[in-house]
């Protein structure tokens, strides 16, 4: 007889064995691992426990680089006179006022004609950050927007003051890190309808666009751009450059770019005034104030600063021209307890040769910036000054310099804001002595050759690095 076929187990009952079997073992193994459980119910681990092994001892790091501290010996005013002697009396420093300070006492450790007023270049720079970081919110932003014209397919772009508007692609940087993107702003347009013809709103700013005491030629040399509200990269052919040339039209390239990628025109008169209920249809926003008063003081940028001086203008009620920034940080700095009964200001760059500034009004903005304890209230706001200032051999307008024997040893030590024009040369910074205390030091030399005297002030410098000046 043929066999007969087995009987097949229903699926169900094989799934519903199944369950059974995983719930039964995951009691057990939570019975395992919760903690008491176990023991309670008098069940024995099959295996031991994993013995887990001590951490290792802690590494024993000794760093060899000393941070600044006021609880070391204090250099003495002889002791900094001696260090300074040679190096301060360099006849190729021509006509040199300077001072030594030293920040956690307030005691003035070396003064050669400090409250003689010469000629600063660029470290006047540290006064318009000054101002800047004093005046104006830290975090504070310039926008540039672009509204709705009066016509349809007519928009206008509003200069608000951010020179660093990136003509890059998002991901690529100009020399200013963290600007926005004119694309974005092409993008947010371009979405809110199609765009025949450009505009541009410039009255933010006023007065002439050159200041008086400036080389035209610094224009097509790359040093400096007409101010307009309006413009892209600070005007530069080569967005990557800090020195390239510019554009003697900045506000129109702008205009011209952002309707040659949205695919628009610019009329012959471009210029107009927007009325205040103008439709926004795009916004971009430059980094904040602190980033950019860095990007100023570590390459500086020239068209950076007038911005900054344009902007504490406008926050201290005078009008954003030259006149007007110079007048607001002035008076800034006056409010916030600064002697500036001597200076006198033509631009925010230092790049007019009319301006006249002491070394001893910059040393003082600097030794308040470095204040050990904050116990001064103007500290906080000045402190970013610090961060900005470049690295002897290591970083913006100092990069290239500390390479001879004799400034070598200030190499990483001094953090300084340089100035340089003809016949011109300044520093002003900061710098560890060799025991770890900080002084604060303001160099200024006229009539004077850039190439030998820049070596000579770094000389200087590095003369208070190496002492403990006691």
């Amino acid at each position: 007889m043929p066999e007969e076929p087995r009987k097949r187990p229903r699926i169900g009952m094989l799934v519903a064995m199944a369950l059974v079997v995983l719930l039964v073992l995951g009691a057990a193994a939570t019975i395992q691992f919760v903690p008491g459980v176990r023991e309670k119910l008098g069940i024995k681990a099959a295996e031991p426990d994993v013995v887990i092994a001590p951490p290792p001892a802690a590494v024993q790091f000794a760093p060899t680089l000393k941070g600044p501290s006021a609880n070391i010996p204090a250099p003495t005013a002889a002791g900094v006179r001696a260090a300074l002697a040679g190096p301060a009396s360099d006849p190729v420093l021509g006509t040199l006022t300077g001072t030594v300070v030293d920040p956690a006492s307030g005691e003035v450790l070396f003064a050669q004609n400090a409250d003689t007023t010469l000629v600063p270049a660029s470290t006047a720079k540290l006064l318009t950050s000054a101002a800047a970081l004093l005046a104006l919110p830290h975090a504070a932003q310039l926008s540039t927007k672009v509204v709705a014209g009066d016509t349809p397919g007519t928009v206008v772009i509003i200069g608000g003051g951010d020179p660093t508007l990136s003509s890059f692609a998002a991901g690529k940087n100009t020399v200013y890190p963290g600007a926005a993107h004119l694309d974005d702003l092409v993008a947010q347009v371009k979405a809110k309808g199609p765009v025949t013809t450009v505009l541009l709103d410039l009255d933010r700013y006023t007065g002439d666009s050159i200041a008086k005491g400036w080389i035209p030629a610094d224009v097509a040399g790359g040093y400096i751009a007409p101010m307009v509200p309006a413009m892209l990269d600070g005007g530069r052919a080569d967005p990557t450059k800090a020195v390239s040339s510019r554009s003697a039209n900045p506000a129109r390239t702008l205009a011209e770019e952002f309707a040659k990628r949205i695919g628009a025109t610019v009329p012959t008169k471009a210029t107009t005034q927007v009325k205040p209920d103008a439709k926004v249809l795009g916004e971009v926003r430059s980094a904040p104030v602190v980033e950019l008063v860095d990007n100023t003081l570590q390459r500086s940028d020239n068209v950076l600063a007038e911005a900054l001086a344009r902007e504490v203008a406008k926050a201290t009620g005078q009008e954003a021209s030259f006149a007007g920034g110079s007048t607001a940080t002035i008076k800034t700095l006056k409010d916030n307890g600064f002697d500036t009964s001597k200076v006198t200001l033509d631009d925010g760059s230092g790049l007019s040769t009319l301006n006249q500034v002491s070394a001893a009004l910059l040393a003082d903005v600097l030794k308040v910036a470095a204040g050990p304890d904050g116990a001064d209230p103007r500290t906080a706001k000045l402190r970013p000054l610090l961060g900005a200032l470049p690295v002897a051999g290591g970083s913006g307008t100092l990069a290239g310099r500390y390479q001879g024997p004799a400034a070598s040893p200030g190499k990483g030590w001094v953090r300084a804001k340089t100035g340089t024009l003809s016949s011109v040369n300044s520093l002003a910074g900061v710098v560890l002595d060799t025991d770890g205390r900080l002084l604060v030091f303001a160099l200024m030399s006229n009539g004077s050759v850039p190439g030998a005297a820049q070596p000579a002030l770094d000389a200087v410098a590095a003369a208070l690095r190496q002492c403990g000046c006691r």
